[in-house]
Order: C-alpha cells, then structure tokens, then sequence
C-alpha cells in the first residue's frame, strides 16, 4: 500500500481526495507563485465534509503517534517542521494539537526568539543547524532561519545588530539570503531529514478579531503585545516577503505548505495530513532483532518464567 493510499485508509477518505486536498495547499516550485492566490478562509468544502473533517482530526493524531514509534525505532531519518506565520496565525496550538499523542522523547520544538550575543556573532543560519533534530526525532521549529529574510527585511535596521561587513550589505543580500537557505534544505533532504515548512496564512481581518478577543477576555490579555500592532502596520510589506521566501525556497524536497488559517480545525487538519503523509513515505519499521538478540530475550524470559 503507498503512502497517499495509507493515509486516505487511515483519514476515511479516497487517495484521490487526499492527493486533492494536500495538493491545494502544496507549493514545490516558486514560478508563478502569488499569495493573493491562496485564501485564508479555505476549508476545501468541496472535497471534504465537516464530518470528515472530525474524524480525520482524532484519526491523523493517533496515526501520527504510530509512525513516530516507527521512526524514532528505526533510528535513520529525521524530520524537520518549519512553522512561520504572522502574529495570532495559531503556531502555537496548531503543534500543540497535532503533536498531541506523539511521545515527548522523539519530539523537539525550537522556538526562535530575537537573537542574543552568541547568535549575533554567527552567520544567521548557526543556530538552524544548532537545533536541527538527531535521526529518528522530529524537529518543529517554531519560526525558524526564515526570520532573517522576513522580519529583517521588513525592518533592515536590524542588520546593524548582525554586523555584517558593510560591503556585504546591497540590494542582492535577501537573494543570497534566499539561495542560501534554498541550499541548506537541499543539503538537509540529502542527509535523510524530511523537510516540510508550513506558512499559516491568516487574513487581516481575522487577525484583528482574534487581538480584540485577547483584549476581551482578561485570561488572554498575557498574549497580547503592544508590539504585534505595531507589526500589523507593516502587513503589506511582511505579505511581500512572505511571498518572496516561499517562491525562492519551494522545492520538491522541501515543500512549502501555505495552510488557511482563519479556521483552527482546517490549519491543524492540513499539517498533519501533510506530517502523516510524508513520513508514510519513508515505509517506516520497526527493525528486526538479530538472533544474538533473540537469544537474549529467550534467556530473559526463560530466567523470569523460572523465578519462584
């Protein structure tokens, strides 16, 4: 059985439907690409019901959690998670709730803040490959080496702060940028890490109502920053850069996924359809014992059978 029929078994839904759904929201090569193209609000309602959509959701948990017993057993490929979206898209739950059920040893989540000393000091990928996951882990990446073609783009002044020579710093810098994160991931899909990057793509609109219910409601207020409106003003220009990353970075060995995320349920659905389907890929197994092992555990066995 291939990986996309495995998947459709497990979801309740045709291969076909599955290769559909995850192929909307797939971009593997940059050519063409626009964002204005892909809709926030999209919930597929012409290929799934919301009656599958509830199923899938308690269904892609549990099968998740089986492969990544597989993978972490089998001890040869990595996979690396990369999450970036603008302020109130849902990173945060989104992990939350698709790695649920998967077992905390196999699981590291990296969430990248503003730089520190030791990062500054290094070129802007140094602390990427810090945090990259071991064979047999998955990685999540909670923003990620993209902050340097994103928000420091959008805000160059904080360029200074990385103290690139200054002759290194022209018009060509965010392609060079761009080509060289492009190569990395190459590099990374050559070595056995899986590659998948998610850009959850919220509307404007749907960012101001979920800041004005942090300021309804008294038990949000520590998720709101001043800051995040002082980002929002900068909306056309982080849509841009967004744009530019994904269409330079798209990859068949590095796909991006731009996920709706206006609805929680959908954006959780599509990134871990989108998970179960690439590691069904890599025909996951638990390893064999050799007979010297087997020979050991008879002997166990026969030494606990015979205690009194």
């Amino acid at each position: 059985m291939d990986a996309v029929q495995d998947v459709a078994r497990t979801l309740d839904l045709s291969p076909k439907q599955v290769r559909k759904l995850l192929d909307r929201f797939r971009v593997t090569r940059g050519k063409g690409f626009r964002l204005k193209d892909h809709d926030p609000a999209d919930t597929a309602g012409h290929l799934i019901t919301p009656q599958q959509a509830h199923h899938m959701l308690g269904a892609g948990v549990e099968r998740l959690a089986e492969l990544q017993e597989k993978l972490y057993a089998q001890d040869r490929w990595s996979v690396l998670c990369v999450f970036q979206a603008i302020d109130a898209a849902g990173k945060d739950g989104t992990i939350k709730h698709v790695m649920s059920g998967v077992n905390p040893a196999g699981v590291q989540v990296t969430s990248f803040k503003v730089p520190g000393p030791e990062e500054l000091a290094h070129d802007f990928l140094w602390r990427s490959v810090r945090a990259l996951p071991p064979r047999g882990r998955i990685g999540i990446f909670n923003r990620s080496h993209y902050e340097d073609v994103l928000v420091v783009r959008v805000h160059p002044e904080i360029l200074e702060r990385q103290r690139l020579p200054r002759e290194l710093i022209g018009r060509k810098l965010w392609d060079q940028r761009l080509r060289a994160i492009a190569g990395f991931e190459r590099y990374l899909a050559r070595q056995g890490t899986v590659v998948l990057k998610f850009f959850l793509h919220l509307s404007k609109e749907e960012q101001k109502r979920r800041f004005l219910a942090r300021l309804d409601e008294p038990d949000k207020h520590w998720k709101f920053s001043t800051a995040d409106l002082a980002e929002r003003d900068h909306w056309d220009a982080y849509q841009a850069a967004y744009q530019a990353a994904i269409a330079a970075t798209a990859a068949p060995d590095a796909p991006w996924f731009v996920v709706p995320a206006d609805n929680k349920w959908f954006t959780r659905l599509i990134v871990g359809a989108a998970l179960i389907e690439a590691l069904d890929k890599l025909d996951l197994r638990i390893p064999p014992l050799d007979a010297v092992a087997e020979a050991r555990l008879a002997a166990a066995r026969a030494r606990l059978e015979a205690e009194r």
